[in-house]
């Protein structure tokens, strides 16, 4: 819960409170950690929490952001987020121009170059500063440009943390190329890639839709497929549309973009995926045919 000194009470004399109070407002702040002294999260899609802040009660939230466990489209997950929490102001060090398009267009606020802790971004708030915030530890001076100790630290803090993230992955993928080996034959992809261009091209599409996950895994998985005697067809129409499409998430799209775009987004896709594969093989068969 809030601590005292941020909770918002009836009757006080600040206009900008009372408005806060009035309207029933909820904030969303990118954070790195799960209470109010964490540190500003440097961008939207890759903090470790969204904090959901209610000012009126003075109650939060702290939601785990999605990037921690290597899904995609974390940056459309994160707006998705302060969409369906119905927060009105989202701050954070940096929003990307595509996801602040979005949010405006829910008709939230986005205040970007936050530096600080939670708690900071809330007093500063409920004093009424709406100006966005300039990085703190980073100094102009006439010789050149000079980073403080701290922003090192601050620095080297979250590429550690970065690097965590990725131990995950290429645990998966170690994994991923065990149980491949281990439950998927030869016999049981030539019954479903028999050698025909056009239904290997569109099988692998549609095997490359309905997965989700990092895309170095649909890299791990394509090399797997080639070992296993299917074509580059298919492999590469399943690359392309494990990248570029994604069925699994659309509902998630849909809620962000719209659903006639996000259908639309994917149909495109899912065709673009296999027309590229088509052309690339053919452009590779015939470097190949000129080459030897």
């Amino acid at each position: 819960m809030w601590q005292n000194s941020y909770q918002l009470k009836q009757g006080t004399e600040s206009a900008h409170l009372k408005i806060i109070q009035e309207s029933n407002l909820k904030i969303a702040i990118s954070a790195e950690g799960k209470n109010l002294d964490s540190r500003v999260g440097q961008r939207l899609g890759d903090s470790q929490y969204m904090l959901i802040v209610d000012l009126e009660t003075g109650d939060f939230e702290a939601i785990p952001n999605p990037r921690g466990s290597g899904q995609r489209a974390a940056g459309i997950q994160a707006v998705v987020l302060a969409i369906t929490k119905e927060v009105s102001i989202v701050f954070t060090g940096y929003c990307s121009p595509n996801a602040r398009k979005y949010l405006a267009d829910n008709g939230i606020e986005v205040l970007t170059g936050i530096v600080g802790t939670v708690a900071d971004v809330l007093e500063k708030y409920k004093q009424g500063d709406y100006q966005e915030d300039e990085p703190a530890d980073a100094e102009i001076e006439t010789g050149g440009f000079q980073i403080s100790r701290s922003y090192l630290i601050e620095t080297i803090k979250k590429s550690a943390i970065q690097f965590g993230n990725l131990l995950p992955i290429f645990a998966s993928v170690i994994l991923l190329i065990g149980l491949f080996n281990s439950f998927v034959s030869r016999e049981l992809l030539s019954s479903f890639f028999s050698g025909n261009p056009i239904l290997d091209t569109l099988y692998g599409a549609v095997f490359g839709s309905m997965l989700a996950g990092n895309p170095i895994n649909s890299y791990v998985i394509g090399g797997e497929l080639l070992k296993n005697g299917v074509g580059l067809y298919a492999v590469t129409s399943f690359i392309v549309a494990w990248v570029t499409v994604g069925l699994i998430q659309l509902p998630v799209e849909m809620a962000a973009l719209g659903k006639k775009f996000a259908l639309a987004r994917n149909a495109v896709s899912f065709i673009a995926a296999i027309a590229i594969a088509i052309v690339t093989v053919f452009v590779l068969n015939t470097v190949r045919g000129l080459v030897y």
